[in-house]
């Protein structure tokens, strides 16, 4: 059936339209875009090509249907041309002013300080912004709404004429671009997994930093207001068609975005990445349910299992880094003793770890899930000291590793105190470490909830009987110099005290506090508390022993030849002397006397 005449009028009429604004055609159509004058030109094209399309319901003939194509195929080709005009005309990067004015994001997400991440949290000042009221998503106005009016009424004639590929496809490329400028003011480099993993850690530490501040501002505001603008200008134009525009501009941003985590959840594992290796996984566990928000259809299924994958590997590395570290503490091989008998640098070391870890205290929590693998296991083993966590059955995983490392550290300085020759500097170096252990505990509140009472107060058993065992093995000899027995004789018709025994027994206490003064000066306790405690412990036994002798037996050297060779020390000289002990340096050889 021939179309009555009036719609062939109609044609003719709308066919004339397109026709002038061939681009191929008119110097004049190449020069001017239709979208960039006045409504009523706008109008009467989008009618004619209306018109084109209705026309080609009734075209029967092949002569109709061809005229008809070809002025549908100019018109697609125009609209084409249109739509990026549009695009990239009001693509335009984002402001700083807007979004402090009359947008601020939640606090924790505008702690950066640096004009990259500030520049994508905001837009141009003549946007406003709408609130979603699930979790912490800012959309921003990418476009005013005229240009997205016009961009809707150009996609639903392109779609309905069969060019949705050609419409997403240039929608893609120029919202991607504006996408990867973003990404720029950001700081997120096109780096591959191989490329991220190359890059010594102390780099990587700062991009981690700079990707966490990034990824926030990417997914609640960057990615969710590309979805908002697809959403305005798609929805309902064909089933999917604003989620297909979405992941033809933001699934290769986004892929890059995590590809980042996911490089450093599967990097190699050290000690030193633990604590980033978190940040980045509190801060992917703070955004899995925005990125299931803003990528929740199915086609971006692939980028929400992404997440979750890497929010995986991330827990699975964080658990094998601790149980590495565990491993590292019992078998640190270094046998050098440390001078003086101080701190080892791997009990400061351990100790600041674990405090750390401490600061992580929920998300480990969360993370660690089972006991540390020891126990019956190990019993046979020399080389790991057993462990029955049987009485500590109230304690979580978290705590059970962390007095665990505390148990393994101790076993390891028992092994390296071995090292020192003098028994009493053995003695030294363990009640150092072990009170290093036990301050460090008390002096972080969350590491002694963990740990608990009874473990510190095993621990300060430690470092006390330690302080014992030195004082037994360094004071007893010289103390045993200071008996009576030894010195009286008997069955004699002098004073009954064996003047050579007694001369005897001042050189060899002489000798030996010399001995002791000359060696344990250079000996270091580096808390000022625990060294002035033992300096007094020792002189409580030492001062009234010493004085009591030297009251007891002055008289019977001081009436014979030389006594100042046998009596070269007033208690008041010991009691300095002690003074010298522990700070760790060399004295002056000889004692100072009150005399001199």
């Amino acid at each position: 059936m021939e179309p009555p005449g009036n719609d062939v009028v109609a044609f003719e009429s709308a066919e004339k339209i397109i026709l002038r604004w061939d681009s191929t055609a008119s110097e004049d159509a190449r020069e001017k875009m239709i979208f960039a004058g006045d409504r009523y030109e706008i109008e009467r094209y989008l009618q004619a090509v209306d018109e084109i399309q209705r026309s080609m319901e009734f075209a029967t003939l092949s002569d109709d249907q061809n005229k008809a194509n070809s002025a549908i195929q100019i018109a697609m080709a125009r609209l084409e041309d249109e739509f990026r005009n549009i695009l990239i005309a009001h693509t335009t990067p984002m402001e700083a002013e807007s979004l402090t004015d009359s947008c601020p994001l939640p606090e924790e997400d505008y702690e950066d300080d640096s004009p990259l991440t500030k520049d994508l949290e905001h837009q141009e000042s003549n946007s406003s912004c709408s609130y979603r009221p699930t979790n912490s998503i800012r959309e921003i106005d990418l476009m005013p709404s005229d240009a997205i009016y016009d961009l809707r009424c150009i996609a639903e004639r392109m779609i309905l004429a069969g060019y949705l590929r050609e419409c997403i496809q240039v929608y893609g490329s120029v919202r991607k671009s504006a996408v990867d400028s973003s990404f720029r003011k950001l700081g997120i480099e096109k780096l591959s997994i191989g490329d991220i993993q190359r890059l010594e850690w102390e780099i990587l530490e700062t991009k981690i930093r700079r990707w966490i501040r990034a990824a926030k501002v990417c997914v609640r505001i960057l990615f969710a207001s590309e979805k908002k603008l697809c959403e305005q200008i798609f929805e309902g134009l064909g089933t999917g068609t604003d989620d297909a525009c979405f992941m033809e501009t933001i699934k290769g941003p986004a892929i890059q975005l995590f590809n980042f985590a996911e490089a450093i959840s599967i990097s190699r594992r050290s000690p030193e990445k633990l604590f980033k290796i978190l940040d980045l996984h509190d801060a992917l566990s703070d955004l899995l349910v925005d990125i299931e928000i803003v990528f929740d259809s199915k086609s971006s299924e692939s980028i929400r299992v992404q997440a979750v994958e890497i929010l995986s590997r991330l827990a699975e590395a964080a658990r094998g880094i601790l149980s590495e570290f565990e491993n590292a503490v019992l078998r640190e091989p270094s046998k050098v003793p440390v001078p003086g008998g101080t701190i080892h640098p791997l009990t400061r070391y351990v100790m600041n770890y674990i405090s750390l870890i401490s600061d992580y205290k929920q998300t480990m929590s969360e993370l660690i899930v089972s006991k540390p693998s020891t126990g019956s296991r190990y019993s046979s083993d020399p080389n790991t000291p057993d462990m029955d966590f049987a009485e500590l059955e109230s304690q979580t995983p978290l705590a059970l590793h962390l007095i665990w490392i505390a148990v393994i550290l101790q076993f390891n300085l028992e092994g390296k105190s071995k090292c020192y020759r003098d028994t009493s500097l053995t003695h030294i170096f363990m009640m150092n470490n072990v009170h290093y252990i036990v301050q460090k505990i008390k002096g972080s509140p969350e590491l002694r909830e963990m740990v608990g009472d009874d473990c510190l107060r095993k621990l300060t058993g430690k470092f006390r009987q330690a302080a014992t065992n030195y004082q037994r093995s360094t004071w007893v000899n010289v103390l045993h110099c200071l008996r009576d027995e030894g010195l009286h004789v008997k069955g004699s018709f002098s004073s009954g005290v064996s003047k050579s025994a007694l001369r005897e027994r001042f050189k060899t206490f002489n000798a030996m506090f010399e001995e002791v003064h000359r060696t344990q000066s250079t000996w270091l306790i580096p808390d000022t508390q625990l060294r002035e405690e033992l300096r007094i412990s020792v002189s409580e036994k030492l001062i009234p022993a010493y004085r009591s002798f030297l009251g007891r037996f002055r008289s019977h050297i001081e009436s014979g030849r030389h006594p100042e060779n046998y009596i070269k020390y007033s208690g008041e000289d010991i009691e300095t002397a002690v003074l010298d002990f522990f700070e760790g340096y060399q004295v002056s050889q000889h004692i100072r006397r009150r005399s001199e």
